[in-house]
């Protein structure tokens, strides 16, 4: 099967695992703040690991292997970096969103709706970690790719939760909320196939787009989903939460990559 088939394939179950864990606003449950704190670390110690195993770390490795000197590979990866960051900025300086905890941003006093602002939110964060999906299988290289699709999907999973709990407590219903969860998890196939798509015509850009990707979701982790956790002071339930989504990334990239 093509590689930008399995790509998007891969970011799509990646994408879909964000309604999956919305699923359980169905049941009588109510989670406390503590635990969407803890749940949001883990996401961001999942993006985390896979910045750093299945992003940085292979993207030098395959800049070497396309006859770049060690000081050149490092460059390119930092550029790439920056890259991805800037673009991380001038997406949040351009896009209104609204945070789970801290509120709206850039909303320039335009009324609008709470749900178009969580949709921005959330397609903030769920572009880079679709185009990271992307950019590993675009390698051709499934071994890589799998782990990392797998991370995304399993921190997707807390994240959509935590996105349809949001939602209902603004007093849209269940189906609803389980909708836009749906719809936001479809933004990642979208950066997949963009990911795949680069790589499979040139792959001389596989080192830049790694590094963009990493760059990207460094952004998304520093600036939104960290601060989120932290927000009404859940300090040490988000340090908990990213913690053990680290390790549980390392560990998937270490046994499957």
């Amino acid at each position: 099967m093509d590689s930008l088939v399995i790509g998007a394939i891969a970011s799509l179950g990646a994408g879909l695992a964000t309604v999956v864990g919305a699923l359980p606003i169905l049941l009588p449950i109510n989670l406390t703040q503590r635990v969407q704190g803890i749940m949001l670390g883990f996401g961001a110690g999942v993006m985390l690991a896979a910045t750093s195993f299945s992003l940085i770390l292979p993207g030098t490795e395959a800049a070497i292997a396309q006859g770049a000197s060690k000081p050149y590979a490092a460059l390119t990866i930092v550029i790439g970096i920056l890259l991805g960051g800037v673009f991380l900025q001038l997406v949040h300086k351009f896009l209104p969103h609204e945070h789970f905890f801290k509120g709206k941003e850039n909303c320039n006093g335009a009324n609008l709706q709470k749900i178009w602002l969580f949709i921005g939110a959330i397609t903030i964060h769920n572009f880079p970690e679709g185009l990271a999906v992307g950019v590993n299988f675009g390698n051709h290289n499934i071994t890589e790719g799998i782990p990392v699709a797998l991370g995304i999907g399993l921190q997707n999973i807390p994240e959509g939760l935590v996105v349809a709990l949001s939602l209902v407590a603004e007093r849209y219903s269940t189906n609803y909320a389980l909708w836009i969860s749906l719809l936001t998890g479809l933004v990642e196939p979208i950066g997949g196939l963009i990911g795949a798509g680069l790589v499979s015509i040139a792959n001389f850009i596989l080192p830049w787009a790694m590094a963009f990707a990493a760059g990207a979701m460094l952004f998304v982790i520093s600036d939104e989903i960290i601060p989120e956790s932290h927000r009404k002071g859940l300090e040490k339930e988000g340090t908990i939460g990213v913690m053990i989504g680290f390790v549980v990334m390392m560990f998937l990239d270490i046994t499957l990559g």
